[in-house]
């Protein structure tokens, strides 16, 4: 199935290519930097045990919200217009006390859904059959009633979750790129990110970019080329991007 939402990052187009380098066996999946969750919405169901997490708390409380309540976001969606006016209104709203999770579940996810490359911040004019993408909500929310939503440090998590037989699966914020993520991620969170995967019992397949310092980095491990289109709205859609499938076995 598909994800419901854009995202700066989101795996679309190469899902397939790194499900395809996902071990033949493993209990539990986790996937560390869920965005619009395209891999772990690639099949039904990736493991018996699965774990989907990011650091962007209104992202999480989006996902919270549809899998609890879907019914009553999809009914306060119902009515909302898509226009300049609603679109600035809600991002100033996003945070604002009194708000219901439902009612801020709602805001983010118009900011999303109306914003240019899902940037979060610029008007899209160009935003067709909204209705029809808050109908999905219900499929949506039926995939995730075996997952457990985390918002928590990469760090943590993974260090709650590892054991032989886990496999987490990480799409960090690419290096060099972070300004485009709307995400804090520094040099040093890429080095801990680093650190902590060279430790785990479990296993890991990793998405970056090919950048020198990434291969530098992860030469003892197995790095797999691949390669797609840019994705990004200020780039030509025929410039291709080299990219990298990381994995420790």
């Amino acid at each position: 199935m598909n994800s419901f939402i854009p995202w700066v990052g989101g795996k679309r187009i190469l899902r397939k290519r790194i499900i395809e380098e996902f071990p033949s066996e493993f209990d539990r999946y986790i996937e560390v930097f869920g965005g619009a969750g395209w891999v772990l919405f690639g099949k039904d169901k990736h493991a018996p045990f699965e774990v989907f997490n990011d650091i962007d708390g209104d992202l999480i409380n989006l996902y919270r919200c549809i899998k609890y309540h879907a019914p009553a976001l999809k009914e306060e969606l119902k009515y909302i217009i898509h226009s300049r006016e609603i679109f600035k209104s809600y991002i100033s709203q996003l945070h604002a006390e009194g708000l219901t999770d439902i009612q801020s579940a709602a805001r983010y996810y118009i900011i999303i859904r109306g914003s240019f490359g899902a940037d979060r911040h610029s008007f899209a004019t160009n935003v067709t059959n909204l209705s029809g993408k808050v109908d999905y909500l219900s499929e949506i929310q039926e995939r995730l009633r075996r997952v457990v939503i985390e918002h928590s440090d990469f760090e943590k998590l993974i260090k709650i979750y590892d054991r032989p037989g886990a496999l987490f699966y990480l799409d960090p914020p690419y290096y060099a790129a972070e300004k485009y993520y709307n995400s804090n991620f520094s040099i040093s969170d890429h080095e801990r990110l680093f650190n902590v995967l060279t430790g785990i019992k479990g296993k890991f397949v990793l998405s970056y970019n090919a950048d020198d310092v990434i291969l530098e980095l992860y030469k003892d491990f197995n790095i797999i080329p691949v390669t797609r289109f840019n994705q990004l709205s200020h780039v030509s859609n025929n410039t291709e991007y080299k990219e990298v499938i990381i994995k420790n076995f």
